[in-house]
């Protein structure tokens, strides 16, 4: 590989996507998606003509981009730009889509996925990045899961434990802020409220509203990442906080737990502290444990050893994250927080440079490149 060629083919890259009607942004962003696509494959497969190979992989990421964005635009059309407060008047075709496309005879995960690609306006790419598999591995299941579906009539609608995983993914590639999708799926959640009475749907419900209630503060002025410890907690939503805890509070009193409530009483903890000094660490591992009991997901696990790493100390999250995989989106990042706390400096600018090395967007990776550059020029003094 190249590395040299690569950065030189760059801005002639970059030119010619211009040509074609891409603003610099998104041209830039498929550029940079082509560039890791490049370095990916071409070691074992080079192009004859690497120029040719950039430009026609970053043209088709700018397609698909494009279309994500005009299909997301579509669908705010028809909202306001922030949910409003309260139970939703109707029921849309959107939600009924949701149920049709949970088709009993797919998988939940088939399900999941072709929800999200037909209904959601999510790329594969985004859908394999919420499961933590590789693009293509993504692009054959949704495959199955349209053959399987093919030439069926579409009465009968799936369950709700599929449609909430759905709008939660939905939900989570809006907050992260690649596909502004976060205001419709708390729409449609709403529907689902109103329409069942069950008590996930609620727990979901709470947890979308918590989460969003802080998003004015997750991002600076130049669009660069806000940790949660240092965003203006006078900024936070509180009616929308104040909605979430409420809804969270009645679903609990049902004593039916599920892995949408836990979460959701996760963020009501940090919401409900005034400064992230006052943050119930000791209580959200409590409720992490609740979590990975219910999912037995490994990113619960490893979110768990942040907790623990500020509940009991960075040498003891240290000691639970040696527990997990380190292949795991995010170890990298989590070990360097934990070593900068002990006081690594050195091994925390490597891991977050390595970090940001692996990390899904751009937004996370500058952020982490700054981490690392921070505490490099902290050593140096």
């Amino acid at each position: 590989m190249d590395e040299v060629l690569l950065r030189s083919l760059t801005p002639s890259v970059l030119g010619i996507l211009g040509r074609r009607g891409a603003d610099f942004a998104a041209a830039e962003d498929a550029v940079q998606d082509a560039l890791v696509e490049a370095v990916r494959v071409w070691s074992a497969d080079p192009p004859r003509d690497p120029k040719g190979w950039l430009v026609t992989v970053a043209w088709r990421r700018f397609l698909d981009a494009t279309r994500a964005d005009a299909a997301r635009r579509r669908r705010e059309d028809r909202v306001d730009e922030e949910p409003a407060p309260g139970p939703a008047p109707t029921v849309d075709d959107t939600l009924q889509l949701y149920f049709l496309c949970a088709y009993p005879s797919l998988t939940p995960s088939s399900a999941v996925a072709l929800t999200l690609r037909a209904v959601g306006g999510l790329t594969t790419r985004q859908i394999a990045q919420a499961y933590l598999v590789p693009e293509a591995t993504m692009a054959q299941r949704i495959s199955r899961a349209k053959r399987t579906v093919s030439g069926v009539r579409f009465d009968r609608p799936g369950d709700v434990a599929t449609v909430l995983r759905v709008l939660y993914l939905v939900f989570n590639e809006g907050y992260s802020g690649d596909v502004d999708l976060a205001a419709e799926a708390i729409r449609l959640t709403r529907q689902l409220a109103a329409a069942i009475d069950h008590p996930e749907v609620a727990g979901l419900l709470a947890l979308m509203l918590l989460h969003h209630a802080r998003r004015a503060t997750r991002t600076g002025p130049d669009g660069s990442l806000v940790p949660l410890a240092e965003q203006d907690r006078g900024r936070w939503d509180t009616g929308l906080i104040a909605e979430g805890v409420g809804i969270l509070q009645t679903a609990l009193a049902r004593d039916r737990l599920g892995e949408f409530q836990a979460q959701a009483a996760i963020a009501a903890l940090h919401a409900d502290a005034p400064t992230a000094e006052e943050t119930d660490w000791v209580q959200i591992v409590e409720w992490y444990d609740e979590l990975a009991r219910l999912t037995d997901s490994p990113v619960v696990r490893l979110n768990r050893v942040v907790a623990v790493g500020e509940a009991d100390g960075p040498r003891a999250g240290l000691a639970a994250l040696a527990e997990l995989d380190g292949s795991l989106p995010r170890h990298a990042a989590v070990a360097a927080y934990l070593h900068e706390r002990d006081g690594d400096l050195e091994t925390a600018a490597r891991l977050y440079a390595e970090a940001a090395h692996k990390a899904p967007n751009l937004a996370e990776r500058d952020h982490l490149t700054r981490q690392a550059a921070r505490l490099n020029a902290r050593r140096r003094r």
